[in-house]
């Protein structure tokens, strides 16, 4: 047999060796639950997705396609002869895997900028999904190398994977054939394609590179390419490898799957990552997407991974260099803040979901010990993750690499990066030795060998606590300084009983700033240990006049006047470095936080001083935050974060509050006029530090509020000022972004209305300063139908104002003007914006109506990230959880998210897993509150020969517990432990997630059987079917047996059926669906039938109409 993935595609023949071939073709992931029960619970789904997906993993030699080889091919008896599989299909309206995207205008296809392309996920590399569009074995670890051709309109062009051999024109010069030769040994997975009339362009600095992008667009394709060959030049240098492919292809499409697409020498790039060279905002994030792209080329592309465990290594080593290209490129202070921003994302993930496993180990088939039960989801397989796991498996990754860089120093890191180029170079080398190729499979083990055979060192333990456990660590911290000792006394304990927290036993770094220099302590943290004794190296001397040295080098002159007269501490850090993924809560005084801000160089301890102070709403703190403000040494984004930290402290002071607004002054001096201060200076943003402040300080000043809870009256007039004397004639850069942060201002300065006698709000009747934010709004709303913004910015602030104001009831609530925003033809970026404003409506008012229509555009808009990013909101901010009641929660509504998730998703793996995450965000793991209750059932004794009537349902049980409701199957008796099942459950139905079929001996009468669920066991000889039962006789038990075969027939009127069947030599049936059912006693069976079949012998049917 051989077994290949294909999906969609219709397969008229096969041959292997010109030999014809039969085939089956089985896609188990077409519809999850087959059977028409009326279970509606996650916990069964999740393990029979988790069970379909699995039987088609090419990982484990299976696949949707089984061909069947010719026995005349096995005769041969050549085990060495290549078979050679011809296929011929064909793809009819795709609904997966390749991406139409075609314009509703005049003119031809070129003319109109119709394309084609892969809309798989290559950035993240997850879900593989070019099954759906070749037959193939969409696997990572499958190898080898590739001849494409393509036949296109002429007026098209082909790009794919490898070097362009050959263009060919029919003999009408009608149609062309592109010919592409891959000779590395690729992947499935790594190979794309993308079809469109694209303007082409070659780098001026790097021949072999190309670009493409659709008509009209090659000017910004010109400036957004420009440093490309940069990030070349520093990964071959860091890597001290060239680049492995001989060419690299990028093309921007439009409707991007994700806004990255890496593949074998080519990528995938949304168009909306082209800009001009007058946008600012932009720039970075262009940059930042194409490293990460050519960082996957070297890693993730040209060397890919032995299986799905080891992605992390992939994800890490790639994430790990674009951060050093960070570093490179914008700085230390960028890279540590980029640092600090995944640990704090991954932390709180962690903390709220759970832990993140990055190398889970499974055994038969299995997962082992099941690694994370407190996920609603598989992590055996990477189409069975949610969306937002993998975006933090892939960000701990890389923080999980630098950890290790921190244990055996970079230079070994990069060789040993360089050490797996070197032998996959090699290995793809060897054409005829295709054995060699495992060289470009990257795998856990072979990573940590390699790093043992450069360093020397063992990063065993560091891989156990990271790698091999999930979770993150959480401390928190305290001191006292002890005078006649002269020594800190550290109080460091852990919270390791939380969701997503572990206990950390190991070196934990601790530097202590005092007033003779900055000191660094190595501290062991041990099981019981929890206070440590910090020896200082100053004396208390604050009144002498002395230089402070810093831990740069640098020496500072400080006011010592706030600190302890008897300490010579002046702040202390813990884990400064962030070499463990954790959350540290320190209580040190509040002007020791205010000397850390002032004093402290890392941007990282800035940050975290920052948020520390919001809890010190003193006059001492908001000194401190306005000299940040006014530092221009310091990172700009440092003192973005201060804006709102000061507003937030001039809230809380409001009633001691002396002088201007916060803000106010300081923004005047810097960005006014001196002659006239209402009057904003022409924009001058040639000074991007200073731009960027100048954008957030309008922002942060408008959530100031009076006595009153109101924004007060002078900064409202101030930002209007802004607005009204903005003068952009004589910037060389666009102003959009600054604009649309002006109005983002104005809706943060928005207070709910207070309303008279409940009186309806009308424009007529609107409060002064509402009417003037809502003319403005018009006023820009109109301004972009004539001339719109970059990536329509500032519409896209003005329909956040719009549906704040709604919120604060200043004018009714109409989800109209977003609904005609968010319709297919407006720029994504809008959309999404819309979208998100109907989310928050719904949420609101409860509108079933909205929820519907969410629901349709989820499952019916052309644009797959868009039906993405509608369900991702809708888990955000759903309109309704599991703990809450809503009228919104309905049977409707389950069956309808159940048949979504169930049937309606089988060609887009994410767009599947979101919708779980939705139902699972609803209506949790077991059956949804708003189902009837299932109805009375019997429960039935064999042994006593009674039926007795069950009128109650045990109650579902919490995650973690066995689901009586939803395991399916019904526990008789007297015995407590018997498990109940709803009474619409068949008993012949096929063993449901988790149970296992086993044999039990009983006091010599036997074999009898188990279903094992989870860690309870429930006799097969209690199980009956008591819905069954009801619909036939009460006195069914009084007639005898008949040793032989039973059948009863009955005419079944559903799609599908399963069948479980337990076979002895006595045939033992059981009907599932029908309204008779005939029940022999195990024992009897035996009795009539001395030897039993093979225990555990259990067969499993499906039969689909039209299914062959």
């Amino acid at each position: 047999m051989i077994k290949l993935n294909s999906k969609q595609c219709r397969i008229y023949r096969v041959r292997v060796n010109d030999l014809e071939a039969p085939f089956l073709y089985n896609d188990p992931t077409l519809e999850v639950c087959h059977h028409e029960s009326k279970q509606r619970n996650l916990n069964y789904f999740s393990s029979a997705y988790t069970a379909a997906v699995s039987a088609v993993d090419p990982d484990a030699g299976h696949g949707e396609l089984v061909i069947k080889v010719p026995s005349e091919l096995w005769k041969q008896g050549d085990d060495l002869k290549v078979l050679k599989v011809y296929i011929e299909f064909s793809l009819d309206q795709p609904k997966g895997g390749l991406h139409f995207v075609v314009p509703d205008v005049e003119g031809s296809m070129a003319e109109r900028g119709a394309h084609v392309f892969g809309s798989c996920d290559g950035k993240m590399k997850i879900f593989s999904c070019h099954r759906f569009w070749f037959p193939c074995v969409d696997s990572y670890s499958e190898l080898c190398t590739w001849k494409l051709e393509f036949t296109v309109d002429a007026s098209m062009v082909a790009v794919s994977c490898g070097d362009l051999v050959e263009t060919i024109y029919t003999h009408d010069m009608r149609k062309k054939t592109f010919h592409y030769v891959l000779p590395i040994p690729t992947a499935a997975p790594n190979i794309s394609l993308a079809v469109g009339p694209f303007e082409i362009l070659v780098d001026p600095y790097m021949h072999e590179v190309t670009h493409f992008c659709l008509p009209q667009l090659l000017p910004l394709l010109k400036h957004s390419m420009s440093y490309l060959h940069e990030i070349f030049e520093f990964y071959e240098e860091i890597l001290t490898c060239r680049y492995p492919y001989s060419c690299f292809k990028t093309v921007f499409v439009d409707e991007a799957y994700v806004q990255v697409s890496s593949y074998a020498s080519m990528s995938i790039f949304s168009t909306n990552l082209l800009h001009s060279a007058m946008i600012i905002d932009q720039t970075p994030q262009t940059r930042r997407c194409l490293a990460q792209a050519l960082a996957q080329q070297f890693f993730g592309c040209f060397i890919s991974r032995m299986s799905w465990a080891d992605e992390w290594v992939l994800k890490g080593i790639s994430g790990y260099i674009y951060g050093l290209y960070l570093k490179k490129t914008f700085g230390v202070n960028e890279y540590r803040h980029w640092i600090k921003e995944e640990l704090d994302k991954i932390v709180e993930y962690e903390l709220k979901m759970g832990g993140v496993l990055l190398h889970p180990t499974f055994s038969g088939g299995k997962e082992k010990d099941n690694p994370t039960p407190h996920l609603h989801f598989s992590i055996k397989h990477p189409h069975t993750l949610s969306w937002e796991y993998y975006k933090m498996f892939q960000c701990k990754a890389h923080l999980v690499m630098r950890l290790i860089e921190n244990r055996i120093s970079m230079e070994f890191m990069l060789q040993v990066f360089n050490k797996l180029l070197s032998l996959a170079s090699t290995a793809s080398s060897q054409k005829y030795q295709s054995h060699m190729w495992s060289q470009m499979l990257l795998s856990t083990h072979a990573f940590l060998k390699s790093i043992s055979n450069v360093s020397g060192k063992d990063i065993g333990p560091l891989i156990k606590q990271w790698v091999d456990q999930s979770s993150v660590v959480k401390f928190f911290g305290s001191f006292a300084f002890n005078r006649k000792r002269n020594v800190l006394e550290l109080e460091i304990r852990q919270d390791y009983t939380s969701s997503g927290t572990q206990k950390y036993v190991g070196p934990i770094k601790v530097t202590v700033q005092e007033l003779d220099g900055s000191f660094n302590h190595m501290l062991q943290i041990e099981e019981n240990s929890l206070k440590h004794d910090i020896p200082c190296h100053s004396k208390s001397r604050r009144n002498k006049k002395k230089k402070i040295p810093l831990m740069n080098g640098e020496e500072v002159d400080m006011d010592l006047s706030a600190m302890d007269a008897d300490s010579p501490l002046l702040w202390i850090r813990i884990d400064p470095d962030m070499s463990i993924l954790r959350k540290v809560e320190f209580e040190q005084a509040d002007f020791m936080w205010q000397y850390q801000l002032r004093y402290e160089r890392d941007v990282v301890a800035q940050e975290e001083a920052i948020s520390a102070l919001e809890k010190f709403p003193t006059p001492a703190s908001r000194l401190a935050l306005t000299d940040i403000l006014e530092q221009e040494q310091c990172f700009y984004k440092v003192r973005m974060q201060a804006c709102f930290c000061l507003a937030k402290i001039a809230n809380a002071m409001v009633s001691t509050w002396q002088g201007p607004p916060a803000m106010k002054s300081l923004f005047t001096r810097m960005f006014c006029c001196k002659s006239c201060p209402n009057i904003v200076k022409t924009n001058n943003f040639i000074n991007f530090q200073s731009y960027f402040l100048q954008k957030t300080m309008p922002v942060a000043m408008a959530l100031l509020r009076d006595g009153q809870n109101i924004c007060p009256k002078d900064v409202l007039n101030f930002i209007l000022d802004l607005i009204k004397y903005n003068d952009n004639r004589k910037n060389k850069f666009s102003d959009n972004y600054y604009r649309a942060d002006l109005i983002e201002a104005l809706t943060n300065s928005l207070t709910p209305a207070m309303s008279i006698n409940n009186e309806v709000r009308t424009v007529d009747n609107l409060n002064a300063d509402v009417r003037l934010i809502l003319e403005e709004i018009t006023r820009f709303l109109n301004m972009e139908k004539l001339l719109p913004s970059f990536r329509n910015t500032i519409t896209i602030s003005c329909l956040r104002a719009i549906r704040q104001l709604q919120k604060n009831g200043h004018i009714p609530s109409d989800p109209s003007l977003f609904k005609s925003y968010a319709q297919y033809g407006h720029f994504v970026d809008l959309r999404i914006a819309a979208l998100e404003a109907l989310v928050d409506y719904t949420r609101v008012e409860r509108s079933s109506a909205e929820l519907q229509w969410l629901l349709s555009m989820a499952q019916n808009d052309p644009v797959h990230y868009v039906r993405h990013k509608i369900l991702g909101m809708l888990c955000k901010n759903p309109p309704f959880t599991k703990t809450t009641d809503s009228a919104l929660c309905n049977e409707a509504l389950v069956d309808q998210l159940w048949k979504f998730m169930n049937s309606g998703t089988s060609h887009d793996w994410r767009l599947r897993c979101d919708a779980v995450n939705l139902y699972y965000m609803l209506f949790g793991l077991t059956r949804p509150s708003c189902l009837p209750l299932p109805e009375l059932g019997l429960v039935l004794n064999l042994k006593e020969k009674k039926a007795v009537l069950n009128p109650t349902i045990k109650p579902e049980l919490g995650v973690g517990a066995p689901d009586p409701v939803s395991l399916g199957v019904c526990g008789v008796g007297q015995p407590p432990q018997g498990l109940k099942r709803k009474a619409d459950t068949p008993l012949g139905s096929p063993p449901e997630p988790g149970q296992v079929l086993q044999q039990q001996d009983d006091d010599g009468r036997g074999a009898r059987y188990k279903i094992r669920v989870r860690h309870e066991d429930i006799d097969m000889e209690t199980v009956h079917d008591s819905q069954a039962f009801i619909h036939h006789h009460l006195n069914l038990l009084e007639r005898p047996s008949t040793p032989g075969t039973h059948t009863h027939t009955h005419t079944h009127t559903h799609t599908h059926t399963h069948t479980l069947i337990a076979e002895y030599r006595n045939t033992h049936t059981h009907h599932c669906r029908g309204h008779y059912i005939h029940v022999t006693s195990y024992k009897q069976a035996l009795d009539n039938k001395k030897k039993p079949a093979k225990p555990g012998s259990v067969r499993r049917t499906s039969t689909s109409a039209g299914r062959g």
